[in-house]
């Protein structure tokens, strides 16, 4: 099957309204760049150019981008038609133009070109005190000493690199404990529930509306040794599906969701009926100008904000009943 190659140019403020529209359309998986990681990393690289590449130059024009995949086909065009009118929906109702140009630049890939050229960009890197993620096609370095989480995010990225799936983990590493429960909703290629198994959790439950999200988060957690004893997956909208809140149903002491403001705000009334008195629910995906949408959400809805972390701009917030 051959692929289009979506690209969304837009700004750091942006993100969060063009991922909650690709979220509300059934499309899970997207990669950012965001202008603003890039401005960082140059402004602490300059002093030492003279040992920097000459190509990283390109980096002073680079723009905020959105980039997703869709097949080239019949349903695949149909949904591009869709996306294409609510961006220009978007684009209607930003009257002082904070959400950048908001075009869309299209491209067509083999098969081939997708399942390998992005590769070059994903390399072994570190999160939190304790995990390093690792490609499933990389080798461990030989001077590790973390817990090894393999993971290969195919069409659902979620590769671990965005700043609120890292603030996600660093905040498993401080709320999961040996033989806990964790629900993770909106899981994505699985990277977070996977890493609440790593670190101590006797079992994981997955809940993502892309079907190709729920089966890559699955072979992921076979790639790190786990089976359907410890780790389940589920597609569906909890929102929306009757049975699979009843599969679901239950109490665990962990509830993650790393989603966009608008999606928490609308779980905010559903987390507490899989929470105990106990459980702690972290939400990330929250840009810096929506925080206290999702953190007054939440106390209207009778949590507490226990507390929260921040990386260039994006939160987590933990809570608690």
């Amino acid at each position: 099957m051959d692929w289009l190659e979506i690209k969304i140019f837009t700004t750091t403020e942006g993100i969060e309204h063009i991922g909650g529209m690709l979220l509300m359309l059934g499309i899970n998986g997207y990669a950012v760049e965001d202008k603003n990681d890039f401005e960082e990393f140059l402004s602490q690289t300059e002093p030492h150019w003279d040992y920097v590449d000459e190509s990283l130059d390109r980096l002073k024009t680079v723009e905020t981008t959105v980039t997703f995949y869709l097949p080239d086909n019949a349903d695949g065009r149909e949904q591009l038609a869709f996306v294409k009118s609510e961006l220009g929906r978007i684009a209607s109702n930003d009257k002082e133009n904070q959400l950048g140009r908001l075009e869309m630049e299209i491209s067509g890939l083999k098969q081939c070109d997708w399942e390998n050229g992005w590769k070059q960009y994903f390399k072994p890197f570190t999160v939190g005190k304790d995990i390093i993620v690792i490609p499933s096609w990389e080798k461990v370095p030989d001077d590790n000493t973390r817990k090894v989480l393999t993971i290969d995010p195919g069409m659902s990225f979620g590769t671990g690199q965005h700043h609120t799936t890292r603030l996600c983990i660093e905040a498993l590493e401080e709320c999961v404990s040996d033989g806990c429960s964790v629900l993770d909703l909106g899981s994505g290629s699985g990277i977070l529930s996977i890493a609440s198994l790593i670190l101590g959790a006797k079992s994981a439950t997955a809940v993502d509306i892309d079907p190709l999200a729920v089966d890559v988060s699955v072979e992921n957690a076979a790639l790190n040794g786990f089976r359907s004893d410890k780790y389940i997956a589920y597609q569906g909208n909890i929102l929306a599906d009757d049975d699979l809140k009843q599969k679901i149903r239950g109490k665990y002491d962990v509830v993650v969701a790393n989603i966009v403001a608008d999606v928490l705000i609308a779980f905010a009334p559903v987390f507490k009926e899989y929470m105990h008195n106990k459980t702690r629910l972290i939400c990330s995906g929250i840009i810096a100008h929506r925080l206290d949408d999702v953190k007054n959400s939440l106390i209207q809805n009778g949590y507490k904000i226990v507390s929260q972390k921040e990386q260039s701009e994006w939160f987590a917030v933990e809570a608690a009943l």
